[in-house]
């Protein structure tokens, strides 16, 4: 059974006349113990989206589904129950700025009905998890970014939630202090069972940090599944858009002008591909010069997507002349074999060198 379902989930806003949309006929299933990414550009819709989950935000159509029971109307006692089993994480951290960190967990504590006389042994054991120990009687304005999201976190697991959301939880940190976080969110997961639904326009903690994947526009999911399926092969053009701005590269500028003759493209491969000495082999077949411009390969967990942008030539002889009679020809069958090896191939043209080289102009290889 699913931890969360949401049902054909919509939420409009009044704003004097208009009718504004912010979620449109949202389905969307999250699995036990999972880490569950929603990721789109600003103002897609996600942080609405996810309010829904534990109805910060009430739906104005469909049905949000905990545990597999319709919670979509739950008030009262039914609806603070539900918020203990959901923690929640901000972007901002949150924190009340006049007490210690202790007494921010504390309150959390006492909002979900914790025995008094355990609140200090659980704060000291929240703050461990964290690896903030020494930080109980600090203050959230002493603290850096990085530690006062670690106690935002510690202080949403303060009531052994089930679910962890975590609102856009790394976009106010450096790339440094993020890694911390998601390891740390990661060894929550593993260790805890805690399922973890996370908003982010960050590609590089998609990668990192999610099992599956929602991507948002305009208030609607337009791609989902796998993480690494749904960025090797991109469906649709926001996640498309969203992947280039992540695995696109060029030749770099200065490179350009110094450029041999031969024919330049751009290869894109993933998951075992990327291991493949593809290139040393073409070479020793077909007698062709290859030399990569521009190379980078970025990991989706354990599975590899790879960017390569090279430039294919007639191999030259001792005189420095063309060294195969058939050169052109040989460069060409040299093509179609690259192509046939990876799933997606783009010949640059030279004299669009400062445009983007990966774009919607993408022609995806025959798979045979």
């Amino acid at each position: 059974m699913s931890v969360i379902e949401l049902k054909d989930v919509s939420v409009t806003f009044h704003e004097g006349r208009q009718n504004i949309a912010a979620v449109s006929h949202v389905d969307l299933t999250v699995e036990p113990g999972e880490i569950y990414g929603i990721v789109g550009f600003s103002g897609a819709g996600k942080s609405t989206l996810v309010r829904t989950i534990n109805l910060l935000e009430r739906p104005t159509g469909g049905r949000v589904l905990f545990d597999g029971k319709d919670i979509t109307d739950a008030k009262g006692a039914e609806l603070r129950a539900l918020r203990k089993r959901v923690g929640f994480v901000f972007q901002g951290f949150n924190l009340i700025s006049n007490v210690t960190v202790g007494k921010n967990i504390e309150f959390a504590l006492k909002a979900g009905g914790w025995p008094r006389d355990g609140w200090d042994a659980r704060v000291r054991e929240l703050l461990a998890l964290v690896g903030l120990e020494s930080k109980a009687e600090s203050y959230p304005a002493s603290l850096s970014g990085g530690q006062r999201q670690r106690v935002s976190i510690a202080r949403a697991l303060a009531n052994k939630p089930e679910v962890l959301l975590c609102d856009e939880a790394t976009s106010a940190l450096d790339v440094e202090t993020t890694e911390g976080i998601l390891t740390l969110l990661r060894r929550i997961n593993r260790e805890l069972g805690i399922t973890i639904v996370f908003i982010t326009h960050q590609l590089d903690v998609a990668k990192q940090l999610f099992d599956r994947v929602a991507v948002m526009e305009n208030g609607r999911i337009v791609e989902q599944g796998d993480t690494f399926t749904v960025f090797s092969d991109p469906r649709h053009p926001t996640t498309r858009a969203l992947a280039e701005r992540y695995l696109g590269i060029a030749i770099p500028p200065q490179l350009t002008p110094s450029l041999p003759a031969g024919r330049i493209v751009e290869l894109r491969y993933k998951g075992r591909d990327a291991l493949t000495p593809l290139i040393s082999e073409v070479v020793r077949r077909y007698g062709v010069s290859v030399n990569v411009l521009h190379a980078n390969v970025e990991y989706f967990g354990s599975q590899a997507i790879g960017t390569l942008i090279v430039q294919v030539g007639e191999a030259a002889g001792p005189d420095g002349h063309g060294a195969n009679a058939g050169g052109d020809l040989s460069v060409a069958r040299a093509l179609d074999d690259l192509k046939s090896h990876v799933y997606g191939f783009h010949e640059i043209d030279r004299d669009a060198l400062d445009q983007p080289p990966f774009g919607e102009s993408l022609v995806v290889a025959d798979a045979e």
